[in-house]
């Protein structure tokens, strides 16, 4: 027992000679990273006058929130801002720490006038020729002679003719209204004017010569009316498939950008070859349209609107290249190999 007494001893000294585990330092607070906040200075891109000088502006901000501290109770559409006075205009999505400005940024600030809604312009460019070109179809009082006055044609393509055209800018309404949408919400509000004469203009001109009571079928008659239907409709369902693809390739409100391919859908396929096929479907479509009346008023509108769209066309290609380094060389911007 006193053996046994004396060893619990023991033991019970050593442990208590032992030294004690040290406790584990904390760690040093982390120090909150520096925020460098930019001073923007913005001035009237034709008088040079300081208008506005925004203090701490956080560097993640982009020219969309800069324009609206700016424009706090004004419509934010109506102003571009502007890295140098004889430049383009800044993006909304750019962001101001990856600009080619140091902390203490000039901007230009141009005033666009009064803005107008994209998709009222269309409604609006639309509904014109709709509504005018069935005022010469029912050849309402003042237009041709008394005696033609609520008369109809005798020739089926004039009423072809009208289905077709009707159709055409109904579906243009309905993809206004819920297929497309606008890269840019606004556009100048003088424009529409100089928009909307030109199309209810057109629009008033191919109507009177193909509804005229002189008026004369096309030279192969029955044949050259089919084809021309056929093109006709092939170039719509065309065009409208080709709205929807570039309606799904971004959701609602994004603006990233992305490069179009061809779809499950045979109608889109095209995309292989063309930049723009949107523009190539509405060129088939009057195309079609010009073959299915052979009237020179269709001809011409057909013509110009062509050369309009190619200019179009041309553009979004350009843009499509500088953009993305592995768009497909193989595209042309309208017409496949040839422009």
């Amino acid at each position: 027992m006193d053996a046994l007494a004396l060893e619990a001893k023991g033991a019970k000294s050593e442990s208590a000679a032992a030294p004690a585990a040290p406790k584990p330092r904390p760690k040093p607070p982390q120090k909150a990273k520096r925020i460098v906040y930019f001073e923007v200075e913005i001035l009237d891109v034709k008088t040079r006058e300081k208008l506005l000088l925004l203090d701490k502006v956080e560097p993640t901000a982009t020219i969309l929130d800069i324009k609206s501290l700016f424009h706090k109770s004004k419509n934010i559409n109506r102003c571009v801002i502007l890295l140098i006075s004889e430049g383009k205009p800044l993006r909304d999505e750019e962001i101001l720490q990856e600009l080619p400005v140091g902390t203490t940024a000039t901007f230009y600030f141009r005033d666009l006038g009064a803005q107008i809604a994209w998709g009222t312009v269309f409604l609006i460019e639309c509904i014109g020729p709709l509504v005018i070109y069935l005022l010469f179809y029912f050849r309402l009082p003042l237009i041709y002679a008394p005696k033609y006055e609520f008369t109809a044609s005798k020739h089926l393509v004039v009423h072809i003719a009208c289905v077709c055209h009707s159709f055409h800018y109904m579906k243009r309404i309905l993809e206004t209204l819920f297929v497309h949408r606008f890269s840019h919400g606004t556009m100048p509000f003088r424009n529409i004017f100089k928009i909307c004469s030109y199309y209810w203009c057109s629009a008033a001109w191919m109507a009177y010569y193909i509804n005229h009571p002189l008026y004369t079928p096309p030279y192969y008659g029955e044949k050259q009316v089919k084809a021309a239907l056929g093109i006709f409709l092939f170039c719509q369902l065309g065009s409208f498939s080709i709205h929807m693809a570039l309606r799904n390739l971004k959701l609602p409100g994004c603006k990233t950008k992305k490069i179009p391919y061809p779809t499950k859908n045979p109608f889109t396929w095209i995309f292989a070859l063309v930049s723009c096929p949107n523009y190539t479907y509405e060129m088939g479509s009057w195309l079609g349209f010009t073959l299915m009346t052979q009237c020179v008023p269709v001809l011409f509108f057909t013509v110009v609107g062509f050369v309009q769209m190619t200019v179009w066309a041309k553009g979004k290609h350009r843009s499509y290249l500088k953009e993305f380094k592995q768009y497909p060389t193989l595209r042309s911007p309208i017409l496949p190999f040839i422009l």
